[in-house]
């Protein structure tokens, strides 16, 4: 009797943990295309917000009016930052890259004051760029503006393609998961079909039967969320190690939406799951149960 309910334990044991690290995968799965879906959504923001264009100033402008004109800009909601570069800063620049100074074999300085602006990445799209254009021509000290419209086209349908190829998987995995984690429930579950029938004989309730069933799985979910926040976590750690300045990108907050979310995929989809597969068994006639 004790050597058959040490088999019954250790076999209760295995089915439980093969459904945990099964659980597991799929969620660690679910994270890391949530974390690819912020990640992009950070990308994008850090990206466009680095793309800069210049407003070239007209010459012989004082100073305190260009200061004065660079304070209103930083005021406006669609600017992030700008930094002011004088004509003698500019051509030191152009030495620096081109190693010689344009001064020594022209004569005079050919380049212009400028203001290097950058958008906020909400506004940094191909739609509020012309309008943005238009308003900052309105200035009379502006004798141009220069920015790569090709660039930000580029990026913008770039980062548009990336986010509606992760939805899509996403969506997908979703699904798969549900019924990854459906089957494995199932499984589980399948072994017990006669004590629910029995349950049902002696006048038990649809919801107390289910009940210690789905507490059961949602403390197995619980439990493999955390062993998919720990994948997870050693993931991201193997990632900074090879790829330096990596974790930068994230920051606290973002990987704690990440892991809450898969706390509760885990609980939700393995409830959800474990309900499915109970109902099946309590709308089955006594016949169907041998023969399935």
């Amino acid at each position: 009797m004790a050597e058959k309910y040490k088999v019954r334990s250790v076999t209760f044991f295995h089915s439980r943990l093969t459904s945990v690290i099964s659980i597991a995968l799929v969620l660690f799965l679910l994270g890391l295309i949530c974390l690819m879906g912020l990640l992009g959504n950070k990308l994008s923001v850090y990206v466009k917000e680095n793309i800069t264009f210049s407003i070239v100033l007209k010459d012989n402008q004082r100073e305190a009016d260009i200061k004065k004109m660079q304070k209103k800009l930083d005021a406006l909601p669609f600017i992030k930052s700008t930094e002011y570069i004088s004509k003698e800063q500019a051509v030191k620049e152009l030495e620096e890259e081109l190693g010689e100074n344009p001064e020594t074999f022209l004569g005079f300085n050919p380049l212009k004051a400028s203001i290097e602006v950058r958008l906020r990445s909400d506004y940094a799209n191909p739609d509020s760029l012309p309008k943005i254009e238009h308003y900052i021509k309105q200035y009379t000290s502006v004798s141009d503006l220069l920015y790569r419209k090709d660039m930000m086209e580029m990026v913008h349908n770039n980062m548009q393609r990336i986010g509606l190829i992760l939805l899509v998987l996403a969506a997908m995995l979703m699904a798969i998961s549900f019924v990854l984690i459906g089957n494995t429930i199932r499984l589980l579950i399948y072994s017990k079909r006669f004590l629910i029938h029995t349950m049902k004989l002696v006048g038990a309730t649809p919801g107390f039967i289910r009940r210690p069933f789905v507490y059961y799985n949602m403390v197995s979910g619980v439990i493999a969320s955390l062993l998919a926040i720990g994948m997870l976590s050693g993931f991201l750690y193997y990632l900074q190690s090879e790829l330096t300045g990596f974790i930068q990108i994230l920051d606290m907050k973002t990987l704690l939406v990440v892991f809450v979310l898969v706390l509760i995929l885990g609980i939700l989809l393995s409830a959800v799951a474990t309900i499915i597969a109970v109902n099946k068994y309590l709308r089955m006639n006594i016949d169907r149960l041998y023969y399935i």
